[in-house]
């Protein structure tokens, strides 16, 4: 026999069922996998650098240390005590951007 699943509404719509959803900036799987959250971290980080990058070409080495802590180690760090990578290739794609 198969189980139905429960159906959930708000006054008359129905709520529909998501595999993950974002909240505060962290998005949550249903099965607590934080591949989808690192990866899109991860895009987003790496396209910050790249920005800074390409502006601060000439710059000095403060502003570009200065432009990498509070641009993109921000993204990176934000939210990690909750998906906190514990996997190698987690670890190994989020150093690879430092």
């Amino acid at each position: 026999m198969v189980k139905e699943r429960m159906r959930y509404y708000f006054g008359d719509q129905l709520i529909p069922v998501a595999s993950n959803f974002k909240y505060v900036g962290i998005i949550i799987c249903k099965d607590l996998n934080w591949a989808d959250h690192v990866n899109c971290t991860l895009r987003k980080a790496f396209t910050v650098l790249h920005f800074v990058i390409c502006i601060l070409k000439m710059g000095n080495n403060n502003a570009k240390l200065l432009a990498y802590t509070a641009l993109v180690r921000l993204i990176l760090e934000y939210g990690a005590v909750c998906w906190d990578p514990y996997r190698e290739g987690q670890i190994s794609a989020t150093t690879a951007s430092e």
